[in-house]
């Protein structure tokens, strides 16, 4: 399973996205996606306010002066833009969207989907259906 980032809806997620490759230095990133997905509140909300972000870093145990001067550095923004533009070029248009061996599965399915799926693609794999 691979995670890439798609923060489509502005700035606020932009910051969200690089806040969670910062904490993903200290091994805390599904620790600190967690959070964000538990306070993100609706769009605009200031949820993911810079002070917001620092906070969810201090709850998830992170050294925040090293959490922040990570966050504040810009060395992430090269990847996360290639990462967006990456999956807007394959056709990605929102969250959550799944890709098995490049066939699309957007919104939030049961788990049953993704074991179709991975059956329907492994049999095309090896020539048997």
């Amino acid at each position: 399973m691979e995670w890439r980032d798609f923060p489509y809806l502005g700035q606020k997620s932009v910051n969200a996205a690089l806040a969670a490759r910062a904490a993903q230095e200290q091994g805390k990133f599904w620790e600190y996606r967690d959070l964000l997905y538990e306070n993100q509140g609706p769009r605009n909300s200031g949820a993911f306010s810079d002070e917001n972000l620092i906070d969810f870093a201090r709850e998830a145990g992170l050294d925040t002066e090293q959490f922040e001067e990570s966050l504040t550095s810009g060395k992430h923004e090269g990847v996360l833009n290639e990462v967006f533009r990456e999956a807007q070029d394959a056709g990605i248009q929102g969250t959550p969207t799944f890709t098995v061996n490049g066939r699309k599965l957007v919104g939030p399915q049961p788990v049953e989907t993704f074991g179709q799926a991975i059956e329907e693609e492994s049999g095309s794999q090896t020539g048997n259906d």
